[in-house]
């Protein structure tokens, strides 16, 4: 692992960290914060699938590996990842986000933060046993996904496990409930029930919240490992599971 890349908030985000548009919402309107607000804010159906999604993650953590999670935010896994793990680094491009995730995780000396973008790592090739990046990381970056996922693996070792999950079909009706709460809460902008369908939700402030299909998922893990496989967690999560070559 490249020590430099994951010394404490030392380190800027990169020039393309900060892209225009919707790459830029998670590091400006819906940070820190507020960001922690959408979560407290959760109704039982969404507490229900988040839990169940951070147990289902740590249940796939071997004993003393080393972890990164992308997209990290105010440190909301990391402090479970760090129980059960013998290293964890978050990165995200949010540092407003990552302030308080070491304020939400302490100064344990098991947990590494680092603004970095997710498709541009600066990590050594297998520099982690296990590469994670959950609540619908792959769609809520608003990257190249593709990219995403060959990024997460070439850090990953050989024998390690990249894990993204996305929302499953069965629970729109309780994600699209939970949007609404932050949108009367101010969190994102007014959902636009005309843009809006299954799978997708648009507000109108221009955020658009779209879902990783189980199709679209085999399609962005075809050649990139040696085997992947999908698990749908409580009826609520769906989750890819990419061992590494």
């Amino acid at each position: 692992m490249d020590g430099a890349a994951v010394a404490d908030m030392t380190q800027a985000a990169d020039s393309g960290c900060h892209g225009l548009g919707m790459r830029d919402y998670y590091s400006t309107r819906l940070s820190s914060e507020r960001l922690r607000a959408c979560y407290e804010l959760a109704p039982p159906p969404a507490a229900r699938y988040l839990a169940a999604e951070i147990e289902h993650l740590c249940s796939r953590v071997p004993h003393g590996a080393r972890v990164l999670e992308l997209g990290c935010g105010y440190g909301r896994v990391l402090a479970e990842l760090a129980a059960v793990a013998g290293r964890v680094v978050g990165v995200d491009t949010s540092l407003d986000s990552l302030r308080l995730a070491r304020r939400h995780v302490g100064r344990s000396s098991r947990v590494a933060l680092a603004a970095m973008d997710a498709v541009h790592l600066t990590f050594q090739p297998s520099s982690f046993d296990l590469v994670c990046a959950v609540q619908n990381g792959i769609s809520a970056f608003h990257v190249d996904q593709r990219e995403l996922v060959q990024s997460a693996v070439r850090v990953t070792r050989p024998g390690g496990t990249v894990l993204f999950s996305s929302y499953a079909d069965e629970f729109w009706e309780g994600r699209l409930e939970w949007f609404r709460v932050q949108a009367a809460h101010g969190l994102v902008g007014e959902i636009d029930d005309s843009a809006t369908r299954r799978g997708t939700i648009v507000c109108r402030d221009g955020f658009t919240a779209t879902t990783v299909s189980p199709q679209q998922f085999a399609e962005l893990s075809r050649g990139v490992g040696s085997a992947f496989e999908l698990t749908t967690v409580a009826g609520s999560s769906l989750f890819c599971e990419i061992s590494v070559a």
